[in-house]
């Protein structure tokens, strides 16, 4: 049975365990179809590769600048030196807002992610009244320049918010900014720390895709069954349901843990394995059913360019300490520490 795809299991009530309290819902994860699939018509276009491929100078830019500033230092943390800012700066690019700004969303959204991991409520309350600020601002900034529809976010979600068809309001649309703000830097960037933890670890593996960048695709597709990031993703029974004979009651939420279906040996032979071109790599990293990740094609691409520029700008890098894990929400490192040796002449593609 799959539960992410059953219409008897839905999001509304509870989309996360442990359950979070909230005074609303929270577009466009907490809403089941068909009303989802309304924002779904908004946002997925704008994730397509053709899309994406406007915004690959500046993921570049991001990733090359980071990563010199790593090694002139010799030593960084993978993740609060990279891949934190790192993907703050890709989704800011993909709003289109000012350099001010995305400074501003990458200072908030990694204060944010970092409040989160520390169970620091304060902190984590303060950071999200602001990204509604940050939402809104954005939401404003974009309009006032009339972008295209078929291109931009915010457009998007605006024209959406305009058709009366639609159950999309102005305040749900700019809600929905906010929410897309937030997952496009927690999912990412768990996975590039947990990319460049596990590079790290595997030096063979680490100098064979430097010599062989051509084979980085399907590292990184066995990467994503690995470490996949989602794993609090819930729902709910609408009606008792028997699943695999055990008794799931009306009302009672069921976590989706995506990193161990992913490892299950009954469809992944040696699963806790890497092994580089594995044949039916069908993994849930992005998830299944209409709740699949919008962003997967955007999520691929920041994983790649922050992988070949590394590995492109270094002769190797390796751990100089012990990796801390996240606490909660996605699964992942929240520090990788690193020494680097740079390379004398990096080649970025």
């Amino acid at each position: 049975m799959n539960l992410a795809n059953d219409e008897r299991f839905i999001t509304s009530i509870q989309n996360v365990v442990p359950r979070v309290p909230r005074a609303t819902r929270r577009p466009p994860g907490h809403y089941d179809p068909p009303e989802h699939g309304e924002y779904r018509a908004a946002i997925d276009p704008i994730f397509r590769r053709v899309n994406l491929r406007a915004h690959e100078e500046s993921f570049q830019a991001s990733a090359t600048t980071l990563i010199a500033a790593m090694l002139e230092r010799g030593h960084a943390d993978a993740v609060q030196d990279l891949a934190a800012p790192f993907v703050v700066d890709c989704f800011a690019s993909l709003l289109g807002v000012s350099a001010d700004l995305a400074h501003h969303i990458r200072t908030v959204g990694v204060r944010y992610t970092f409040a989160i991991q520390d169970m620091d409520e304060q902190v984590v309350g303060e950071c999200s009244a602001e990204l509604y600020v940050i939402a809104e601002n954005v939401y404003r900034a974009r309009l006032s320049q009339r972008p295209d529809p078929s291109t931009d976010l915010v457009a998007s979600l605006h024209a959406a918010a305009l058709d009366p068809n639609t159950a999309i309001t102005e305040t749900t649309a700019i809600a929905t900014v906010r929410q897309l703000i937030v997952a496009g830097m927690g999912a990412p960037q768990a996975v590039i720390g947990s990319s460049i933890a596990h590079l790290a670890l595997d030096q063979s593996l680490q100098a064979y895709l430097r010599t062989h960048p051509e084979e980085l695709p399907a590292a990184i597709e066995e990467l994503l069954r690995l470490h996949s990031p989602y794993r609090v993703f819930a729902r709910t029974a609408s009606e008792d349901v028997v699943v695999h004979g055990r008794l799931v009651r009306e009302g009672e939420p069921v976590a989706m843990l995506f990193p161990s279906g992913n490892r299950d040996g009954r469809v992944f032979e040696d699963p806790d394995v890497f092994k580089l071109n594995r044949k039916g790599n069908s993994h849930l990293a992005f998830g299944r059913g209409p709740h699949k990740c919008p962003a997967a094609a955007m999520g691929r691409r920041e994983i790649a360019i922050a992988l070949r520029t590394l590995l492109e700008s270094t002769e190797t890098f390796e751990l100089s300490g012990d990796i801390k894990m996240m606490n909660w929400l996605e699964y992942g490192p929240r520090s990788v520490p690193l020494s680097l040796v740079p390379r004398e002449t990096p080649e970025f593609r």
